[in-house]
């Protein structure tokens, strides 16, 4: 079963980095979108930021500038380079993966990772 794992989320004050991790584990085939989601307390899950096995990116308008998204070797790895961190950053962190086994396309998620930015 195709699991996503990630890792990084914790503590940091305003102002502060952090770097988060996601990787695909029994994956049957390379995902052809890898993503970056965020849900805060009492809101919806937003888009934080993808990136394509083709290298195309897209970033919500809240982290341009401050965060970077990254697939090396547009493999089943993704990270996000979190920096100038504020508090509205504040969320749970979800990894996403768009797996195409043709004709099928399946979505996994995985389980998030906390990211709390004090003030």
């Amino acid at each position: 079963q195709v699991q996503l794992e990630e890792s990084g989320g914790g503590v940091v004050q305003a102002g502060g980095s952090l770097t988060l991790s996601c990787v695909i584990f029994r994956s049957f085939g390379t995902a052809s979108s890898l993503g970056w989601y965020r849900q805060a307390p009492g809101k919806e899950r937003e888009l934080v930021a993808t990136v394509t096995d083709g290298g195309s990116i897209n970033y919500a308008d809240s982290v341009k500038g401050r965060f970077t998204i990254s697939r090396p070797n547009a493999k089943n790895t993704v990270y996000l380079q979190m920096n100038s961190l504020k508090p509205d950053d504040t969320a749970v962190y979800y990894c996403k993966a768009h797996i195409h086994l043709v004709p099928t396309a399946y979505v996994y998620w995985g389980q998030g990772t906390q990211v709390t930015v004090s003030s």
